[in-house]
């Protein structure tokens, strides 16, 4: 357990000089309540795991091909997997992020007691930017509470601390559907949201255990669709969405999510 001094939390430290990215472009993640900048200290959990080495939130320089490949989604039914490609997709173009496949196996284990009495389990990804490719090195799993179909994060400011400390982007985010099938509600199509309006490459990991056509996905907003359609709706809780003007679908697939296994990352379990 350590002690982490937080001051001025935000996003602003978490641009480098060769990321080509404005400060201004990037706000606070809006899926957890702004922290008080009050409180001069935060107590943050230990490191739970790190892998594949004691080096934390580094990335390894990736000089080799078949190191790298496309996430896919997994078939748990017949063994088969599908590439996640998106179809006639209209969004823009997007930088491409990389992830290790331990990484979402390692959360699926972590979320396995919650799983087991049919609760949700949500985490935080965050990112370093280098040469234009964004890694995911950490997965925050917040204090929370959750039920069978939602999981509300709590203590937010140690999320930020971890962000700030460590100059991560929120590029995303993961949470678990129990006993549903593998898709986006519309409740996760608003938290998808405020991830994205700030970092469009921002994607949502459904886990879903029990769904025997496809265990996860890997999700976006489609842009302009599906976020003009979530930018206008100000409801709240489980509800339809109206249908986007040119007819495409809310969300979609990712293709630029890649499967790395040189990324080392590290876990913070702060439940």
């Amino acid at each position: 357990m350590r002690i982490i001094k937080e001051e001025n939390v935000g996003l602003a430290s978490f641009c480098s000089d060769d990321s080509g990215i404005r400060c201004s472009e990037y706000c606070c993640p809006t899926f957890f309540r702004t922290p008080n900048l009050s409180d001069q200290h935060t107590k943050v959990d230990a490191v739970t795991l790190s892998f594949p080495s004691p080096i934390i939130s580094s990335v390894e320089n990736v000089t080799q091909d078949d190191h790298i490949s496309h996430l896919e989604m997994a078939n748990s039914e017949d063994g088969n997997s599908k590439s996640c490609n998106k179809e006639a997709s209209t969004s823009k173009a997007l930088r491409d992020v990389h992830i290790s496949g331990r990484l979402m196996e390692d959360f699926l284990e972590l979320a396995k007691e919650n799983t087991e009495k049919d609760l949700e389990t949500c985490g935080v990804l965050g990112a370093s930017f280098k040469k234009n490719i964004f890694y995911v090195t950490t997965l925050i799993i917040p204090k929370q509470e959750s039920t069978s179909s939602s999981c509300q994060a709590s203590n937010e400011e140690e999320v930020f601390t971890i962000q700030n400390e460590h100059s991560l982007f929120p590029v995303g985010w993961i949470h678990t559907h129990p006993t549903q099938s593998c898709f986006m509600s519309s409740v996760d199509l608003h938290t998808q949201f405020s991830y994205q309006v700030m970092v469009p490459e921002a994607f949502a990991i459904v886990m879903a255990p029990t769904d025997t056509s496809r265990s996860y996905g890997i999700f976006r907003l489609t842009d302009p669709g599906g976020m003009s359609v979530l930018r206008e709706c100000q409801e709240e809780g489980f509800h339809p969405h109206k249908e986007t003007e040119n007819g495409s679908p809310l969300y979609e697939h990712c293709d630029n999510v890649y499967k790395n296994s040189n990324i080392r990352f590290e876990i913070f379990d702060l439940r």
